[in-house]
């Protein structure tokens, strides 16, 4: 594998992880909405992920890619408050399926997958740099 596909199988892995970070904000910032664009409670969107070839013919290296961006299957939270408007017959509203815990847990290994790929650029992008050194 040549070095110069580590920076395309980084780069893959941190766009990757760029939109799972995004889809991750995207749930938090619904984690309490009652009703989406469409007149239902939000569901919470998950990123989904697949390795991908890269480089040139004959060589093993894979990179990572975003297959579809899905909906949860999760029950919606039925919350007893009969003072809202969006309240049924028995005072109860049916909000998103975002769970926040899940979403903090999902925010931090993304960025940690990010912060991991750019270690690993900075450390080829050295690498390169002290082997022009060396053929100085």
């Amino acid at each position: 594998m040549s070095l110069f596909n580590v920076f395309q199988i980084s780069s893959s892995a941190m766009s990757a992880q760029a939109l799972r970070l995004n889809t991750v904000a995207s749930n938090l910032a619904n984690v309490d909405t009652i009703h989406a664009s469409d007149g239902k409670p939000y569901r919470s969107r998950q990123v989904v992920f697949q390795a991908t070839p890269m480089g040139g013919a004959g060589e093993a290296a894979q990179g990572v890619r975003v297959t579809q961006i899905v909906e949860s299957a999760a029950p919606p939270r039925i919350v007893y408050d009969p003072a809202n408007p969006l309240a049924d017959a028995q005072g109860y509203v049916t909000m998103s399926n975002v769970d926040a815990v899940e979403e903090m847990v999902n925010m931090i290994s993304a960025s940690r997958g990010y912060q991991t790929n750019v270690e690993v650029m900075n450390t080829a992008k050295q690498m390169l740099t002290r082997a022009l050194q060396i053929g100085q």
